[in-house]
Parts: structure tokens; C-alpha cells; sequence
């Protein structure tokens, strides 16, 4: 018996894989003694774009001051115990199946959607661990997730919120902006990052509704690059760091909002610098090294990226943008709920072709022959390709000094994480 089984059983406690709502965390929690009642000080980090990141940078900056973290995020890339850090360190599989088998027999015969389970076990997990903070990544939303049950945060987070996931959230940006409101608490502050003037006028509102202090982007703090620095200010003065070490320009608005928390909390200089520097988050602009395939293609520069709706695409387009000039391919597989034409029409102009794919093991994807069309549709000369190997071979082949992104989606990102580890 491994954790997987366990996981695997999991996905059947309940017809949807999603289905917002708290109830049933609510009663779980309960069976279990309330644990979420439990944690060290917790940082809830809600958004469309950039949630993973900046939890990566506070939990950067926390841990060189000393102190300990746990850390929850969704989805997981390769394995499952990337979702779950307790006290800086993952999960062991004994533990985790252990944690797995706990949650079954207090859930019984009722149902219960894979995240919601999941997110029980990692608080259960969490309030047994001594730690000094926790570090909470909505999975989707914010109002209604599965991890919008601690009443009193530390401190809540709202990074750029963008379209994506409609069919849960909303058509509309305020719509989505308001599910995304919904962790703000009352009394505890809220660091809002970057947003469109209608999205910040959805999530002021809730913050004015219940009392919670705004650290608001261009209000409250600042942050940009100035000649080849990131340079920050609050109230509190200003801080001249090196730019962050995980690629992309968009990643300077991320660790602005780390910073504003780090200094919320009290951090000092060199913890803030640490945030920049020492943060790690897999399949955001990830250059790989070493593994099957680099060994395939040794010549070509290769990146991997999991963002996957149009604000992603813009990201990558503009971190592609400020690479040094290198003929750029992509490989690209795409779920079928995504804005697939909007991901792509940002990288029209970086890049020199895509070949598309189908991700391995996953109902959801789209074929790759539709991903192909969605490129041609965008001005991307495109192919079909049979898989990733496949495409880095034709792409070597022609031009072996080639930039090639593996982009599209997390779950792509995960499989080649796996099969390239």
C-alpha cells in the first residue's frame, strides 16, 4: 500500500472534483477535533496569477530570519507531497499515508471532494507540528475553498486576479475579484497586489465591509525594477535588493507583495533580500539542467513553465522578451477548460513555432491537433507532435542551438518534471 492508493481512493469519495462550498470541510474538521484552530500564525494567499510564488519568496524570507514554516499549495507538480511542507521540510510518504489513512476513517462513508480531504490532512498534519507560521495557498477562489476556514489569519494576500476558471467563479472580472475577496477577515490586513481598477474596487469593499486594514500596490507600497534593481517603498522607507531570482518580469510585482508581508511581520533588510534571492518555485520559468531530456537535446536551452491562461502567456511572452535573442519553440499541451487561444496570442511575436501535444495520463486534456489549430489561430506556425521527446527531437534536429519552453499547463509541467527527474 503507498500514499497513491490512498490518494486514488480519495477520488471517489464524491461525483465532482470541484464543488465550492464549506460544509463538508466544516463537518470533517469537526470529527477531527477542529485542528485548523490550531496553527501557527497563518499567511492565506489568494489570486489568479503569482499565489505560489510569493509564498515561495515570504517563506524565503521567514526561513532566513530563523523561523519555520509550514506551507500548503495545490496542485502538485510531480508527487503529492510537494502539497504539503511541515516546518520547512516535505511531507515522508509514511507520514503522509498515515495522515491519509487517519482522514478515510474520520470521513467514513460521507462525501467529500480529493481537495477538500486533502486540505483536512495537511491541517491535521500542521497543527501536530510545531512551526512559527503557516503558509496557506488558496486552490481555487477564495470564498468558498477548502482553505478559507481560519477565522483569524495573520495576514491575508491578494495577488493579480485576472479571468480564469469562469465556470466556478464568474464571467466577469468583479465577479471572480469577489470570490477571491472572500478570505479577507475582519480586522487582519490585506496585501492586495497589483489589480485593474475594478477588481480593486470589489476587494476595498470587502476590506471597508469588515474592517481590514489595505496594504494596497501603488498606495501603500511600490515596487519596480530601476536599472537592473528591484526597488521597494513603503511607509517604513525604501529597500534597493537584487532582482529575484525566479525569472520574469512579472515576478518583481510578486515579491513586492512578499516584501509588504515580510515587512508586516516585522522582517529585517537581509530577510527581505533573501525573499528575492534564495525563493525556489518549480515550473515557473524553470531552466533545466539535467535529465532525460537535456541529455536528448544537449545544445538546446531549455525552459519549463506551467502558467496556462492569458495573463500567464503574457508573463512568459515578456520573460521571453527580455532573454537574450535566441531562436524560441515552444511545446505545448493545454487542458480543455482553458482559454487556449488567449494563452497563445502573447507568444505569437517571441516565438519561432509550436508543436503541440497531448498530456500524457490526463482526461482533460485537448488534443494536440486542436492545440495545433488554437496556435495557427493566434499566427503561430504550429505541428503535431506524438510527445515531448518527440518534439524536442524535431525541434534539435533542425535547429540545434534552439531556446525550447515546455509550456502550457501544470499538469504537462508535472509529467515532465516526473519523467525528467
Amino acid at each position: 500500500m503507498s500514499s497513491d492508493v490512498l490518494l486514488d481512493r480519495m477520488m471517489a469519495f464524491h461525483p465532482k472534483i470541484i464543488d465550492l462550498t464549506l460544509d463538508r470541510v466544516h463537518r470533517l474538521l469537526a470529527a477531527m477535533g477542529n485542528p485548523e484552530r490550531s496553527l501557527p500564525p497563518v499567511i492565506h494567499v489568494a489570486g489568479t496569477n503569482g499565489k505560489g510564488s510569493t509564498q515561495a519568496m515570504i517563506r524565503a524570507g521567514l526561513e532566513a530570519g530563523g523561523k519555520t514554516c509550514h506551507a500548503y499549495t495545490s496542485p502538485h507538480l510531480a508527487w503529492f507531497h510537494e502539497r504539503i511542507r511541515l516546518a520547512g521540510e516535505l511531507i515522508t510518504e509514511p507520514a503522509l499515508m498515515a495522515l491519509l489513512d487517519e482522514c478515510i476513517a474520520f470521513n467514513g462513508q460521507e462525501e467529500i471532494t480529493f481537495f477538500e480531504i486533502t486540505t483536512c490532512a495537511a491541517f491535521l498534519a500542521f497543527s501536530r507540528t510545531k512551526a512559527d507560521y503557516t503558509l496557506l495557498e488558496v486552490g481555487l477562489g477564495g470564498r468558498l475553498d477548502a482553505t478559507n476556514v481560519v477565522d483569524k489569519p495573520a495576514l491575508t494576500i491578494i495577488t493579480p486576479v485576472s479571468i480564469d476558471h469562469q465556470q466556478f467563479l464568474g464571467e466577469t472580472l468583479p465577479e471572480i475579484a469577489f470570490e477571491k475577496a472572500g478570505i479577507i477577515k475582519r480586522g487582519v490586513p490585506v496585501i492586495v497586489g497589483p489589480q485593474t481598477d475594478e477588481g480593486l474596487a470589489v476587494i476595498e469593499a470587502r476590506a471597508m465591509r469588515v474592517g481590514a486594514p489595505v496594504l494596497a500596490f501603488g498606495q501603500h507600497w511600490h515596487v519596480q525594477e530601476e536599472h537592473g534593481r528591484l526597488v521597494y517603498q513603503d511607509e517604513r522607507g525604501l529597500l534597493d535588493l537584487p532582482l529575484p531570482n525566479l525569472p520574469g518580469p512579472h515576478q518583481i510585482q510578486n515579491a513586492g507583495a512578499a516584501l509588504t508581508a515580510l515587512r508586516a511581520l516585522g522582517a529585517s533588510a537581509e530577510q527581505c533580500e533573501a525573499a528575492v534571492t534564495r525563493a525556489f518555485w518549480p515550473a515557473r520559468m524553470q531552466r533545466l539542467v539535467k535529465g532525460p531530456l537535456v541529455e536528448l537535446a544537449p545544445s538546446v536551452e531549455l525552459w519549463l513553465d506551467g502558467g496556462h491562461n492569458p495573463a500567464g502567456g503574457q508573463a512568459v511572452a515578456a520573460t521571453l522578451a527580455r532573454m537574450a535573442p535566441r531562436p524560441t519553440h515552444l511545446i505545448c499541451g493545454m487542458i480543455n477548460t482553458k482559454d487556449v487561444r488567449g494563452y497563445m496570442e502573447p507568444l505569437a511575436p517571441v516565438t519561432e513555432s509550436l508543436h503541440a501535444v497531448s498530456i500524457p495520463g490526463e482526461k482533460n486534456t485537448l488534443p494536440a491537433e486542436v492545440t495545433c489549430e488554437a496556435a495557427r489561430a493566434a499566427g503561430i506556425k504550429a505541428t503535431v507532435s506524438g510527445s515531448v521527446a518527440e518534439a524536442l527531437s524535431e525541434i534539435a534536429a533542425t535547429e540545434p542551438g534552439a531556446r525550447v519552453l515546455i509550456c502550457g499547463s501544470l499538469y504537462l509541467a508535472g509529467t515532465v518534471l516526473r519523467e525528467n527527474g
